[in-house]
């Protein structure tokens, strides 16, 4: 089967064709496998669009594996937010969740089969031994005084750590393969540690773990994976990846596949960095929406579509690169300018006086909720004798090709009249506090000869308005790479207004009950999210999305 139409080309897609072409696999089965540490970001996006989409191109299978091998630093919170993120960008996987740990009997004769057959041993050295016997990139290590034990030492020895004899750090079941060996994953690798911690699936059963580069391959082999693909830092462990895999007895011998992993400038993808940000308060949490989480972009409104294009539109390669992150931003406007509501808003509110419409008479005049699309049907506003407009939309002393509101100047109010400033009133600090204009009941929907209204300009009725308060949310560092100057810790670098709380703003009726499923186009404002988590039943919060600005599309247009 073809991939999809449309769908970019790229190495993998390639040589999935190629082996079902030739005839090496009857389907595919590929794996997402996050090791529950942390929550997903962005470039797990990246991982999980090209494993499931992969899958659903040419009908195979993906499984969703938690690779559980360090109960340490893992949690059932995080099983359950890998869980929502993986179905809300719109994927399912094939049976039941797995788990590592599934697999740590077979894993354990695994180990077992090394040792009987002379390729893995118990080393006894301390861990700063060990460090001083692997060498260094350029000098070749040393075998482990304890490398030629029996293998009936090495059976006792393994039976007795499982069963829970040593202390930590006593012994440790090491792979022989090469201590000369120019790839330093291949001198002599652990394979099993003593660690007496309760896990979040087999509780107390085990109090010997098997490290990750031993586990991946043979829970691949397990589950039938055909294609196992991961990004570029593991290309050098693939060939302890095959030797797991050729020195024992799995069911089946996947292939790992490696690609360039995910990196955007102003962004940092590092969970221990990203766990740094939330357990000393730079943040609110995994999911605060300047986190480049899944869960956190969700919260700030982003969508599985536009995310899911992102993915595309970045391709997959071996090369990598730093990506724009303007281009996450497109993909986020190109998508909700085709499907988000519009509504009005005022973030800095100027009341607006309408001298000549009578006091107690209010109109409801119905605007379309989409201007491009008649079949989301229209919204109704309520109009008034006094109005909020936003206090940068008026100018006393207004500079050239001023398109909004001053003395003398006439604008139209969005879907609604055209007025004209007759006056203005200033507190005793000399700010404007309130703007006096009439205006003229004959242009309703109409732009009569004589009028100069050549700007529009939204507003909300005083009367009508609800409170809303509006977080503005921007790029959480301020340096394209802030984890590239070695000098300074990378939270120097953070964006000081990477958040700007606008706490009395403004907006038209109908988001008193806003939508939950989408953004908001705020006119001329930017796209926002209505955030139930923070929200009360007086006062909504949005969260700003992404502005209406979108360079990383000019830019793109003119290379």
């Amino acid at each position: 089967m073809n991939a999809e139409e449309g769908k970019a080309r790229n190495f993998i897609r390639t040589i999935v064709e190629e082996d079902l072409k030739n005839g090496k696999h009857d389907r595919i089965v590929t794996r997402f496998p996050p090791e529950p540490n942390g929550y997903l970001h962005i470039g797990h996006a990246k991982s999980i669009c090209l494993n499931f989409g992969l899958a659903e191109e040419f009908d195979g299978d993906c499984t969703l594996r938690f690779d559980d091998t360090n109960p340490e630093k893992e949690s059932q919170e995080y099983i359950d937010a890998i869980v929502e993120d993986v179905r809300w960008l719109g994927f399912e996987w094939a049976g039941e969740i797995r788990f590592a740990s599934d697999y740590f009997d077979r894993l354990y004769d695994y180990a077992e089969e090394l040792i009987t057959k002379g390729k893995a041993y118990v080393c006894s050295l301390s861990a700063e031994q060990a460090a001083e016997y692997r060498g260094t990139l350029t000098e070749p290590g040393r075998n482990s005084p304890y490398r030629e034990r029996s293998v009936e030492e090495n059976l006792d020895l393994f039976r007795r750590m499982r069963a829970g004899e040593f202390a930590e750090g006593a012994h440790v079941l090491r792979a022989k393969i090469d201590m000369a060996s120019p790839n330093m994953n291949l001198r002599d690798p652990i394979l099993y540690r003593i660690r007496y911690l309760t896990h979040h699936q087999t509780g107390d059963k085990w109090c010997i773990y098997p490290m990750y580069d031993f586990t991946h391959p043979l829970s691949d082999a397990q589950e039938g994976i055909t294609h196992s693909l991961c990004t570029l830092g593991f290309e050098d462990h693939r060939p302890l990846y095959d030797w797991a895999l050729e020195n024992t007895t799995p069911p089946c011998r996947p292939r790992q596949i490696e690609f360039a992993r995910l990196n955007l400038n102003y962004t940092i993808t590092s969970k221990r960095k990203l766990l740094r940000l939330v357990d000393e308060g730079y943040v609110d949490g995994w999911n605060d929406p300047r986190m480049p989480t899944i869960s956190g972009m969700r919260r700030r409104g982003f969508t599985p579509k536009s995310l899911r294009q992102f993915c595309e539109m970045v391709g997959v390669n071996k090369t990598g690169g730093t990506v724009d992150l303007g281009m996450l931003e497109h993909a986020i406007r190109d998508d909700l300018n085709q499907r988000a509501p519009r509504a009005m808003c005022v973030l800095k509110p100027l009341k607006l006086v309408l001298t000549n419409y009578p006091e107690d008479k209010q109109e409801s005049l119905t605007l379309p909720v989409h201007p491009q699309d008649e079949s989301m049907g229209t919204r109704e506003v309520i109009w008034t004798r006094e109005m909020y407009i936003d206090a940068g939309d008026f100018a006393e002393e207004p500079p050239g090709k001023w398109k909004r509101l001053a003395p003398g100047r006439a604008v139209r109010l969005r879907g609604g009249y055209v007025i004209t400033c007759t006056d203005f009133v200033k507190n005793d600090a000399g700010e404007v506090v309130e703007v006096h204009c009439e205006y003229d009941p004959a242009t309703l929907g109409v732009n009569p000869e004589g009028y100069k209204a050549k700007g529009v300009i939204h507003w909300v009725s005083a009367r009508a308005a609800v409170d809303v308060e509006l977080r503005l949310y921007d790029r959480m560092f301020a340096h394209e790479d802030p984890d590239g100057d070695k000098a300074v810790d990378f939270t120097e670098h953070l964006n000081p207004e990477s958040l700007i709380i606008v706490e009395h703003g403004k907006a038209e009726p109908g988001l008193a009950e806003p939508r939950q499923d989408i953004p908001y186009q705020f006119e001329r404002e930017g796209y926002f999210f209505f955030d139930p988590l923070v929200s009360t039943a007086d006062k909504p919060v949005f969260n700003r999305t992404v502005t209406l600005r979108d360079s990383w599309a000019k830019i793109s247009q003119k290379g």
